[in-house]
């Protein structure tokens, strides 16, 4: 009967391999390259539910500036000065009320609120599988893993914002992390 062996050190094995699962039992060559490929798959499908999450924040910012929602309906400041309006610890010290800061966001309509959140579940569920599968410390599924990140990354990320990256905003936001 095969069993699944778990090694906590780097290695190479690729027979009686376990991905995650015990029933993901790696038993031959054949079924490690066919999990290899399934591994690479998920690194790309985690890159196009990043490119996803983006493009509907895109769409929902879009239908709420249509709307006349976001940075253009704030009026005007309090005190007049260009920066933004901070609210003190002393204010609320001095009166004894508790400080609240004014929300600055705009809020998110209900529908728009759950894709968001069920797309972020779905990434953050699939990143953390695949720090699981990292986790394997086999050399092959690690490459697996980088490999899907970087073809995905190649094959969603085909531009970049440069003015952006050049003021020190960065790139398009955080790379392959558990979430």
């Amino acid at each position: 009967m095969p069993t699944c062996s778990m090694n906590m050190l780097w290695n190479t094995q690729i027979e009686d391999t376990c991905i995650v699962f015990r029933s993901w039992h790696i038993s031959s060559t054949t079924s490690f390259v066919i999990s290899f490929i399934i591994i690479v798959a998920l690194g790309v499908f985690y890159e196009w539910l990043r490119r996803a999450q983006s493009n509907l924040d895109i769409k929902i910012a879009a239908q709420l500036s249509a709307q006349g929602k976001g940075k253009a309906r704030s009026g005007g400041l309090v005190s007049g000065r260009s920066s933004p309006e901070i609210v003190s610890e002393e204010a609320g010290l001095l009166t004894g009320l508790p400080a609240r800061k004014e929300r600055t966001g705009t809020a998110i309509p209900p529908a728009s609120r759950l894709s968001r959140a069920l797309l972020y579940g779905a990434t953050v569920f699939l990143s953390f599988f695949l720090m699981l599968v990292f986790m394997t410390y086999n050399a092959y599924l690690i490459l697996a893993v980088v490999v899907g990140a970087a073809l995905g990354h190649y094959i969603f990320s085909p531009e970049m914002d440069v003015e952006s990256v050049l003021s020190g905003g960065g790139a398009s936001s955080k790379g392959m992390a558990c979430h």
